[in-house]
């Protein structure tokens, strides 16, 4: 009877999670209507996001539109989302890489768009929509990793943020240019930029439009490492390597210490320590705890 109330609220742990997880910031108290953004996107096509899965537990997401530096058309969103969700359900899923073709990362929003929707109810639906679809891959239980080649520019500068780390390539560069355009970030940038290199350094990155080189974004926390290989197939493979650092074991336990480390970033301390708990309670005595046991490893 014990067992069986307790795999019950493993279950009802796993499953509240699940749903925080993937919540939509937005619905229609807030005058959002998905299904009308998706048709005025719709009307926006090229490029894609392909999403490949490999047998490590890591997943390549790749922007494919180089004919404009990979900027995103309507059809590219409503790929992402659709992405999103994939990983979601990814059970054995651990890391996950984001980069663009064509030795570039993104260039920010398909002007062509930008442009058919520029009244302020089209900017403000795609800006929901978008912010719905980055935050929830910033939560993904998977390790992500943006690969930065060549110009992250506006929304592509905003796309790296909604991942755990940046990785750069020589010569390379992230600017949040949004300001030249006579906006501020719309897809959740700003406030993601805040978090990661502080209010004060976030400001002047948003007020001057400044290009962050590879040493720069170390120096601000903005990124990781820059890669020794500027070339596609060399910065992936460096890529695959540093982000397996930090994937290596079980996904059950990977995506749980994600887990943990969004709930403390995003929850309040109480509501962050109870969903520790949770998580916690989701391993113990599970297969990789007892094997770790059995290796006793702690006494080695």
């Amino acid at each position: 009877m014990a067992v069986c109330q307790l795999k019950n609220l493993l279950q009802t742990t796993k499953e509240r999670i699940i749903q925080q997880r993937m919540a939509s910031l937005y619905d229609c108290a807030h005058g959002y209507q998905e299904d009308l953004v998706k048709k005025k996107l719709e009307q926006f096509a090229g490029g894609s996001i392909n999403l490949s899965k490999e047998e490590n537990g890591i997943g390549i997401l790749t922007l494919n539109n180089p004919r404009l530096m990979n900027a995103f058309t309507g059809t590219m969103m409503l790929e992402l989302q659709e992405r999103v969700t994939e990983l979601e359900n990814w059970k054995e899923g651990k890391g996950l890489i984001v980069y663009g073709t064509g030795n570039t990362f993104c260039s920010g929003s398909d002007l062509n768009a930008v442009k058919a929707m520029s009244n302020s109810q089209d900017g403000m639906n795609m800006c929901m929509f978008m912010q719905n679809t980055l935050t929830r891959l910033m939560r993904l239980p998977l390790i992500s990793v943006a690969l930065v080649q060549g110009k992250a520019l506006g929304g592509g500068a905003e796309l790296t943020t909604a991942c755990d780390f940046r990785l750069m390539t020589p010569g390379s560069e992230i600017r949040f240019v949004h300001k030249q355009m006579g906006l501020v970030p719309g897809w959740g940038g700003a406030t993601r930029l805040v978090q990661i290199v502080g209010s004060g350094a976030a400001l002047q990155l948003l007020s001057g439009a400044v290009k962050v080189d590879p040493e720069r974004a170390l120096r601000l926390g903005l990124s990781e490492k820059t890669l020794v290989s500027s070339d596609e197939t060399g910065s992936l493979e460096e890529a695959r390597a540093w982000l397996n650092l930090y994937t290596e074991g079980p996904a059950s336990v990977i995506q749980a210490v994600k887990k943990v480390a969004t709930a403390g970033k995003e929850l309040p301390l109480e509501t962050a320590l109870r969903t520790e708990k949770d998580v916690f309670g989701t391993l113990w005595g599970g297969p990789a705890n007892l094997q770790a046991l059995v290796r006793r490893p702690k006494h080695k």
